[in-house]
């Protein structure tokens, strides 16, 4: 008898575990599917109700008018369950320039970063980690005892003039200054040394997604990270130049491919510069001749004008930008990633004979569909080279806009 108790007990248990799994899964998937923040021209507020519709969901007959003209919706689950206040705020589309042309990248930290810390063999001939336990991957060095840190460089001539005093950094962890204080070993060569590993530039092939009306430019959809400790790198400044493609590794399943190109680092060549590198991409001037870029102006999607189907994308895999056939199979208005907030698939046959798909350097290659910029390649999808993330046009344009009014 007790058994049948326990069975029953154990049969309850789960059904109860699983309708809370059913409800957690269910109120995410609409958190997801239904954005928080719409912008709609003002002869489209159709489109305001077609993005919300769903049967699970209830809006309030009455909306608070914010003085900039945007409402807010109030919806529930049922009609019972509060669920969100969706902004919404009439707009109209601005137009861009879109690109899709290839280009050089050089970028240098805002300080020295480490990368990792190192054992030293002492001159006594043990193994010490003077490092260990006092910095972190991912911080920068911004000063050694009380002197400006500016590149590598700066940093190699004063381990060159330790004596074996502690010195004293000061580096950026979190956006905090922290000061630390490290002694030096004498290695087996008789030199001082810290026991770090550090980096103060990177440098790659990415692709220009789009310049607006003021000169401003947006590429790569995605934040440029440390290989090494995964964190978007903190710039002091940066540069875009004019790159060649070489050669194409081409992409297969579980192999992500990737564009070979050739940058000549010369002032001529710059056609850009790099002010802000973000989580949605990097931002800056554009400084180049518009006839040596590939632009074709155009009107930017909404979010919510996407749909699944036919879309194409512009890039440049042999020398000129070309239009290829690809189609958008899912969509995510309200994703935690914004940089991946649909999916693509590359389905013309000249562009997957080329790479395979979608390869490293084609992140910001601009997605347009219906006449419209409708947003930019993120990511390609390791287990199949054909796919991967987009990101809105729309996100781009906002994150653009930040960077400016900070630069103001």
């Amino acid at each position: 008898m007790n058994t049948k108790k326990r069975y029953r007990k154990l049969i309850l248990w789960c059904l109860g575990l699983d309708l809370i799994a059913m409800l957690c899964l269910g109120y995410r998937y609409l958190d997801r599917r239904i954005p928080d923040e719409l912008h709609v021209e003002e002869d489209q507020e159709s489109q305001v109700q077609k993005v919300l519709e769903h049967p699970l969901l209830t809006f309030e007959d009455s909306v608070s008018v914010s003085g900039e003209g945007s409402y807010t919706l109030k919806c529930s689950i049922l009609g019972v369950i509060p669920f969100k206040e969706i902004k919404v705020t009439p707009s109209v589309s601005p137009s861009v320039y879109v690109s899709g042309s290839t280009a050089g990248i050089y970028m240098e930290t805002d300080g020295v970063l480490i990368i990792d810390t190192g054992e030293i063999l002492s001159e006594e001939g043990t193994t010490e980690e003077p490092a260990k336990d006092v910095v972190k991957p991912g911080d920068y060095i911004v000063a050694f005892d009380s002197q400006t840190i500016r590149s590598k460089k700066d940093l190699i001539e004063d381990i060159r003039n330790l004596n074996g005093e502690s010195v004293e950094l000061e580096v950026l962890r979190n956006d905090r200054i922290i000061p630390l204080s490290l002694t030096p070993v004498k290695d087996m060569q008789g030199s001082y040394k810290l026991g770090i590993w550090v980096r103060d530039n990177t440098q790659g092939i990415g692709t220009i997604t789009f310049v607006d009306e003021n000169g401003s430019y947006g590429a790569l959809g995605h934040g440029i990270s440390d290989v090494d400790t995964g964190d978007l790198l903190k710039i002091e400044k940066g540069a875009l130049y004019q790159a060649e493609i070489l050669g194409i590794q081409k992409g297969s399943n579980g192999s992500p491919g990737e564009l070979a190109g050739l940058i000549r680092y010369d002032p001529d060549r710059v056609i850009g510069t790099i002010q802000k590198n973000t989580e949605n991409g990097i931002y800056g001037e554009f400084t180049g001749l518009a006839d040596k870029i590939a632009m074709t102006k155009m009107t930017v999607a909404y979010k919510q004008e996407l749909e699944t189907g036919p879309a194409k994308i512009l890039c440049c895999v042999d020398g000129s930008v070309s239009a290829y056939d690809a189609e958008i199979v899912k969509i995510d208005l309200n994703h935690e990633d914004t940089n991946k907030s649909f999916v693509i698939r590359v389905i013309d046959p000249d562009l997957l004979e080329k790479t395979g798909g979608i390869v490293q350097g084609m992140s910001g290659s601009p997605v347009i569909q219906n006449g419209k910029f409708a947003g930019a390649v993120t990511h390609v999808f390791v287990q199949d080279s054909t796919s991967g993330y987009g990101i809105f046009a729309e996100t781009m344009l906002e994150n653009e806009e930040n960077v400016q009014e900070r630069a103001a």
